[in-house]
């Protein structure tokens, strides 16, 4: 995508990190908005903010982990502007937790949130792309943690792989009908966002106060870890420019960090050498 103005975002996760600085920037650049979040306090100051900036905008407040929600959010964008051109699935959570101690519930929300929901948006929005015959693109969030693999966090790294591995696959098969949509996934490393808070966005169909593992030992390191890595991540200041300058130039990989290559490298190294993970070599990178 060259031209922004008067283009349609259709943004989730709107109201915090990526999702805050990429509508402020797409503001910026004269696009129609649609804001959807679930914490509607803060997705209200991220619509003031984009008004304030002269955008045409809408907030929907939505939990997207519902596919009817997503569908009621699709259904008003284009009641409002009658058209979406840029899809930004990004509203994500991150779950420390090794795999035998995570509960279902725990997994069961954030394969729902990071890769269900990009799912009920795509299903939804791609025929709507395709009838409008104009370019569009889409970009899905995902992750350093969907190249490489690190200890500590499986529920996170089986829904931001699946994320990438899903947006190649869309990609063909939109290549394959020669549609004009180009497809893109983000992989970022650490950067400071609200993602350390995600217990604040908990849904109710995904809490359970009384389960013993959210006072045990291994769910406050997590916690400690999750903030740590977070609050001491790059600063977000640049990466709604970094988002807008691939979708500019067409980059199917969005990464930001460097510093990650010998992760990725390794893990290929691995593959195609009959390697196996390997906990002294990770921490020797890491």
């Amino acid at each position: 995508m060259k031209d922004f103005k008067n283009q349609v975002m259709f943004i989730t996760g709107a109201a915090h990190g990526f999702g805050k600085v990429i509508a402020e920037e797409g503001a910026q650049r004269g696009m129609r908005l649609a804001l959807i979040d679930i914490d509607e306090p803060a997705l209200q100051a991220t619509y003031k903010d984009v008004t304030d900036a002269g955008a045409e905008a809408i907030m929907i407040a939505a939990d997207v982990t519902k596919e009817d929600a997503v569908d009621a959010a699709v259904d008003q964008t284009m009641t409002k502007f009658g058209q979406i051109n840029l899809l930004i699935n990004n509203a994500g959570i991150a779950l420390p937790g090794r795999m035998w101690e995570l509960p279902t519930r725990d997994w069961e929300w954030i394969m729902h949130i990071n890769v269900m929901s990009q799912v009920y948006a795509m299903k939804r929005i791609i025929p709507i792309m395709l009838k409008q015959k104009t370019h569009s693109d889409i970009l899905n969030v995902a992750s350093i943690a969907g190249l490489v693999d690190t200890p500590g966090m499986p529920s996170y790294h089986a829904s931001k792989f699946a994320a990438v591995g899903m947006t190649e696959a869309t990609a063909y098969d939109l290549q394959r009908i020669n549609a004009n949509i180009d497809m893109h996934v983000m992989c970022p490393g650490f950067v400071q966002t609200d993602l350390y808070h995600t217990e604040n966005h908990r849904p109710a169909q995904y809490s359970d106060p009384t389960d013993p593992y959210y006072q045990s030992e291994a769910y406050l390191k997590g916690q400690q870890f999750a903030k740590y890595v977070i609050t001491n991540g790059k600063p977000i200041d640049s990466i709604a420019a970094t988002v807008f300058k691939a979708l500019e130039d067409n980059r199917f990989y969005i990464l930001t960090h460097p510093e990650f290559n010998p992760l990725i490298s390794d893990r290929v190294n691995r593959i195609v050498n009959d390697g196996a993970p390997d906990v002294h070599v990770m921490d020797g990178i890491m």
